[in-house]
């Protein structure tokens, strides 16, 4: 049985997915300018290699936050539907509503 508690963590796990997914892009911004600074100003070939590595690996992460993002997205909606069949109550439900309008917007410009 699907329960207001059940949605409140499905809602903050959206959340935290969310604010993620953020840091992971402000990574890869900042591993980029690092990387190509580097290349400007003609750093050690190894060096260059290993920095590579780290952007490389700091974008594998973003598309990955995106699907755990997408998969918590229909839980949390699939949860509400159910509370909502069940004539439930509570503060809970109005802000599963607006972080399902606040992922959607995260979520839709990137499969565009």
């Amino acid at each position: 049985m699907v329960t207001l508690r059940n949605l409140k963590i499905k809602t903050s796990t959206c959340k935290r997915i969310v604010k993620e997914l953020r840091s992971y892009e402000k990574e890869v911004e900042k591993e980029a300018a690092k990387t190509a600074d580097m290349k400007e100003k003609g750093a050690d070939p190894y060096d260059l290699k290993q920095q590579e590595n780290v952007l490389a690996e700091s974008r594998m992460m973003v598309p990955d936050c995106h699907k755990r993002l997408e998969t918590a997205l229909a839980d949390l909606k699939a949860t509400l539907a159910e509370l909502k069949e069940a004539n439930e109550q509570g503060a809970e439900i109005g802000e599963a509503e607006s972080t399902i309008a606040e992922v959607e917007a995260v979520v839709k410009p990137t499969e565009e």
